[in-house]
């Protein structure tokens, strides 16, 4: 079984540990562990760990705005999200991250023991995702899915898509956006073109990137005939 690299923030040092011991038994190598935001934003920029296990509550923090963050850096990075917490900003916080896919967001009190932590960072690099029944009665405003193309990207896309639409280049886009590497906007592009099948084998990335910004400025997907012209309604 592969061993994947996986990074910790929870701010209880017990459970901490004794997640480190527990999950590096269920076959993880852990490489990185700490107790808020910052560090572990820094953490993956130095490390880049395959999954995150994200305590929702952090020291004068939250988790779900730290994963957002971690995000911006790296794309759909696959994170686990678990807590006590019943607080509505909490709730919020997720409902207004745009995070859909690659995560699992579950109570502690539910999946508690590495063992059952361990299948739910796996589904995350997975690109599955997973909310508790708990979890997911206080989320019902959510929608599983959306009609408009913008809406199914999440908030760091979305903004990328649209500078995209407008002509600007990579190299212009990273430093709008404080990029230190316009590599980081070319991962971002490949995360856009997922999400709208644009990213077929036979698609170059001239093209892709034509049909993306064509999909923004008229906000609808758009079908293409065999000549690679769109298709009117």
């Amino acid at each position: 079984m592969t061993r994947f690299r996986l990074g910790i923030v929870e701010d209880n040092h017990r459970l901490r540990e004794g997640l480190k011991k527990g999950l590096e038994r269920e076959g993880f190598d852990v490489i990185f562990t700490c107790a808020d935001a910052t560090s572990a934003l820094e953490q993956c920029i130095q490390t880049e760990p395959d999954v995150i296990l994200m305590d929702v509550q952090l020291d004068r923090s939250s988790g779900i705005v730290a994963a957002v963050q971690i995000r911006k850096e790296f794309p759909r990075k696959p994170v686990v999200f678990y807590s006590i917490q019943d607080e509505d900003r909490y709730f919020d916080d997720f409902m207004e991250s745009g995070i859909l896919t690659h995560f699992a967001y579950v109570r502690k009190s539910n999946y508690l023991l590495p063992d059952m932590v361990a299948p739910l960072l796996r589904d995350a690099i997975g690109g599955r995702s997973f909310i508790d029944p708990e979890i997911e009665a206080r989320l019902h405003q959510v929608k599983e899915k959306k009609s408009s193309p913008m809406d199914l990207l999440e908030p760091n896309e979305a903004k990328v898509a649209r500078m995209l639409a407008s002509g600007m280049s990579n190299e212009q886009i990273a430093r709008k956006m404080g990029f230190r590497d316009k590599r980081t906007i070319s991962r971002i592009n490949g995360q856009i073109y997922a999400v709208w099948g644009l990213n077929d084998n036979a698609t170059d990335e001239k093209v892709a990137r034509t049909r993306a910004a064509l999909i923004v400025l008229q906000n609808r997907f758009i079908e293409w005939d065999e000549s690679g012209n769109p298709v009117e309604d």
